[in-house]
């Protein structure tokens, strides 16, 4: 059952979200912390579980996802979950300040901003606007997955772009990096399917 208690271990931690991803990938949700009394209870502090690094595809509501509710989570959400100074400072604060035991990356299949950037590769056209720039941070995990070939098309480079995403966290945050070698913290990636509504979690990179 999820809760909010800030002693949960990372792995503990870990253990909810994908117990509750199970659920509903199953069709069997509990719809917990989701009344009045919780809202109630949650006006002066919050204790989240996790911080979820994710896209903002309307298909993926993390809530749902992994079967939890108010408080339950610190949802981040870009286009393909990509990083910025503002995005990263905001899962610092999750860890710093809030304590969360677990930071998760969350992809999904069939991402859009993951096939905008595969495209822009294929065909060397520049997207209009600032998706060109959202496009940028994701090509570097497209060229990856060409050359990893060990999943192929999308599905390998939404792989990629979720293991890359969970480096450069630990890459440019000192504060992650830190949180991560002590313990008090931990930072992994996995992937929503839109068909099945399971989640997978991706094999780190070193």
């Amino acid at each position: 059952m999820p809760t909010t208690n800030p002693t949960l271990t990372p792995d503990e931690a870990l253990a909810v979200l994908l117990e509750g991803a199970e659920r509903a990938a199953l069709d069997r949700p509990l719809r917990p912390n989701s009344d009045k009394s919780r809202r109630e209870l949650l006006r002066k502090e919050q204790h989240p579980i996790a911080a979820v690094v994710g896209c903002s595809d309307s298909r993926v509501p993390m809530e749902y996802a992994f079967d939890v509710g108010y408080g339950d989570l610190f949802a981040i959400r870009t286009a393909g979950h990509t990083l910025g100074e503002t995005v990263i400072g905001s899962i610092e604060f999750a860890v710093e300040v809030l304590q969360v035991p677990l930071v998760m990356v969350l992809g999904h299949t069939s991402c859009g901003a993951v096939d905008a950037a595969k495209a822009t590769f294929d065909s060397g056209d520049t997207p209009p606007g600032n998706i060109a720039a959202l496009v940028e941070r994701i090509l570097p995990s497209v060229v990856q997955a060409r050359e990893d070939a060990t999943t192929p098309g999308l599905s390998g480079a939404v792989e990629a772009h979720t293991r890359r995403t969970v480096k450069i966290l630990r890459d440019l945050s000192h504060v992650l990096y830190r949180a991560e070698k002590a313990g008090k913290v931990k930072i992994v990636g996995a992937v929503y399917s839109l068909d099945t509504g399971t989640v997978k979690l991706v094999d780190p990179v070193d």
